[in-house]
């Protein structure tokens, strides 16, 4: 087996910081505070951009926006307060051009450094001043006589800001500390032959990252192209993926109940009036083949809104209810969550099942009576929001927990639930759902501890919506559009993305519409609904939408995830321009839901960016969620997409899950090989790359 197990000699990668010269425990603690304790973590500590000191630029040839290094004689010196001090020095070189370097923040020392006559050579990115070309706050230092002409052989790394450290020392602790790198054996753990055809060794990538030879590819390190960055990138991915495949490992150790008796899911299926579209019943048969196994589900649902994953979901707690265990659904609103309430007792009720209602309003002798259910097992299936978690809650036998919008929470209170069925040593089963579709690649990394299933069929009766992007100029004609609407007997929903007016934001203020709104339809009932709203008012606001009392509901985005409205047929957006595909698509989807024709407006404020174009087009274009999620994994990476599950993908140092997604299947090859034949390297890949960072093995 050719993988390198264990380093003959002690291995430096573990050896503290503080022996480092310069290294004393002020300093040793603004480094822990980032998560840096040992020479490998300043190993990999990787530059976040670069700066090219192997040469000098003249004056004259300079460009707005293009950083340089300049070399020149300062000609004069002026210190002001206008507003706030200011100090501004003219340098000028053999090119017969002046160059002005202006700074805000300075010492008198400084001051006197920049005496006529002196030279000095700086480096920053010029912009245009009131007096020709300026680099504010540039890097610089006074060049004697014997200095001139020499310049540095190899690019200067700029590393992310660690606070109370600057960019100088940080560059010297790393360097002292990649003066102790190991020799490419002893260093790396993977065999050459496993690795993609031209990537470097590990040792040799990290130096040429740290130290960038010159006439070094500086458009592809930048742009994370470079072999290099690639090696690093394989490798990150490699331990990633080993960690999450170790905690489904870890979790399916545990024991888990069997779900197997059908009669009452059977029960519920003929009952329901509607057939379940051929997606469902696969995600169905996915889901009941887990459940009949003695080790615990660890399963995600994902489809569009409006595919009928509560429907699933629901099926799927028939198997626990059936068994006379119980079932938990937990939603991240009480509007989500009540809406579930709804749907389940109109389900479930009739075939007896008994269902608790648990949720920050749910209080006194109500909420007593609730935890008693809970505790007693005479609730079936409990339905509720983060109330579910809390301490005084105690199942009496949990054997299914499921989660709604699953990104919306964090690990430990995914967690929480799980452990009210944790007694003796065993674990429920999870089913966690999203609205929103992961990419395939964001999937294979971030859920490597999940099985996925999709439900990529719509119900039968849903129209697809018309999706049509206008200029924020043709507002009145959307008036009168929502007027007619509203005539037939249609509701509409208006989205602005903030509440109050701003003069830095060019946005129309949902507060100001409102009002603008009501003004310009007296005969409609308009109501108002946003974030900072208390949570009754809120509710009240959306649950008379729903119930028709209101024709136009003027919102900021809290209506992404939430009210069931199947008479709402006209969505207009405001500011779409501000918004993620992902809430693009999310908010789309609350018109459509019934047999209605229905529209969505997406309103813009030019100019538009780039970016901005690339997704109104992409909404404009397509209503798949699943190639909505595609472009935006795309244009915007993986963090966002993640929401706030809490497993430290959004925070990779090397890797980019959009540009780096075709190593993910060379990542997953070799991880499989590795558990197989030298699991103790992959101990040491995960803890070189994630060390003991907290990752919870059922989130």
């Amino acid at each position: 087996m050719p993988v390198s197990s264990a380093a003959a000699s002690p291995d430096p990668a573990h050896a503290p910081l503080t022996g480092l010269p310069g290294v004393g425990p002020r300093v040793a603690e603004k480094l822990a505070a980032r998560g840096m304790t040992t020479l490998q973590d300043l190993w990999l500590q990787l530059p976040r951009q670069y700066e090219d000191r192997t040469r000098l630029s003249p004056i004259r040839g300079l460009q707005a926006g293009v950083a340089a290094q300049v070399e020149g004689v300062v000609e004069a010196v002026e210190r002001g307060f206008r507003y706030r001090p200011m100090l501004r020095v003219a340098i000028g070189d053999d090119s017969q051009a002046t160059l002005v370097l202006r700074f805000f923040h300075f010492r008198a020392a400084q001051v006197a450094q920049f005496a006529p006559g002196t030279r000095v050579r700086c480096y920053g990115t010029p912009r245009l001043g009131q007096h020709g070309l300026e680099i504010v706050h540039p890097s610089y230092r006074v060049v004697g006589e014997h200095e001139a002409g020499e310049l540095g052989d190899s690019l200067d790394p700029v590393y992310p800001a660690i606070e109370g450290i600057g960019q100088a020392t940080l560059r010297r602790l790393i360097g002292q500390a990649l003066d102790r790198l190991p020799d490419a054996a002893a260093l790396e753990l993977l065999p050459r032959d496993w690795l993609a055809a031209g990537l470097p060794g590990l040792r040799e990538a990290l130096l040429t990252m740290h130290r960038p030879p010159q006439g070094a590819d500086v458009a592809a390190l930048i742009a994370g192209t470079h072999p290099a960055q690639r090696r690093l990138a394989l490798e990150e991915l490699l331990a990633h993926h080993l960690s999450l495949r170790r905690q489904r490992i870890a979790l399916q150790a545990h024991a888990a109940p069997v779900l197997e008796d059908q009669a009452l899911a059977e029960r519920l299926r003929a009952s329901l009036p509607f057939a379940l579209t051929g997606a469902q019943q696969r995600v169905f048969a996915q889901v009941r083949e887990d459940l009949g196994k003695p080790v615990p589900m660890l399963r995600l649902v994902q489809g569009d809104v409006g595919s009928g994953k509560t429907v699933v979901a629901a099926l799927a707690a028939m198997l626990a209810v059936e068994s006379g265990r119980q079932a938990a659904l937990m939603a991240p609103t009480e509007l989500l969550a009540e809406q579930h309430l709804s749907n389940l007792r109109t389900w479930l009720e009739p075939l007896g099942v008994r269902i608790a209602w648990l949720a920050g309003k749910v209080t006194g002798r109500a909420r007593a009576a609730a935890l008693q259910q809970v505790a007693d097992g005479s609730a079936q299936l409990v339905v509720g929001t983060h109330a579910l978690m809390q301490e005084g809650v105690v199942f009496h036998d949990l054997a299914l927990a499921i989660i709604d919008e699953q990104h919306r929470f964090g690990v430990h209170q995914r967690l929480a639930l799980r452990d009210k069925g944790g007694e003796g040593g065993r674990v429920p089963h999870q089913l966690v759902m999203t609205a929103t579709p992961i990419p395939r690649t964001l999937a294979m990394a971030a859920y490597a501890d999940l099985d996925v299933s999709a439900i990529d069929e719509l119900p039968p009766g849903r129209t697809p919506v018309q999706t049509v992007v206008l200029s924020a100029g043709r507002r009145p004609e959307l008036v009168e559009r929502i007027r007619a609407a509203c005539a037939q007997g249609r509701q509409a929903y208006w989205v602005c993305t903030i509440i109050d007016e701003s003069d830095e934001i060019v946005a129309q203020a949902a507060q100001s519409t409102f009002e603008l709104l009501s003004g310009a339809l007296p005969e409609l009932r308009v109501g108002f609904v946003h974030g900072r709203m208390k949570a009754g008012d809120k509710q009240a606001a959306m649950r008379a939408f729903k119930a028709g009392e209101l024709d136009l509901l003027v919102a900021t985005t809290v209506i992404e995830v939430g009210v069931d409205v199947p008479n709402a047929s006209l969505m207009i957006v405001e500011n779409a321009e501000r918004l993620g595909l992902a809430q693009l698509h999310q908010l789309r989807g609350r018109v459509g839901r019934g047999s209605a024709a229905s529209s969505c407006v997406l309103l813009y404020q030019s100019p538009l960016s780039q970016m901005a174009r690339q997704r109104l087009e992409t909404m404009r274009d397509t209503s798949d969620g699943f190639v909505i999620a595609e472009k935006d994994l795309e244009l915007r990476g993986p963090g966002e997409l993640l929401g706030t599950r809490q497993t430290g993908l959004a925070a990779f140092r090397v890797a980019d899950l959009a540009r780096d997604a075709d190593l993910l299947p060379l990542a997953q090859r070799i991880g499989e090989r590795l558990q197989s034949e030298a699991p103790e390297v992959a101990d040491r890949l995960v803890e070189r790359w994630i060390g003991g960072a907290a990752r919870y093995a059922a989130a």
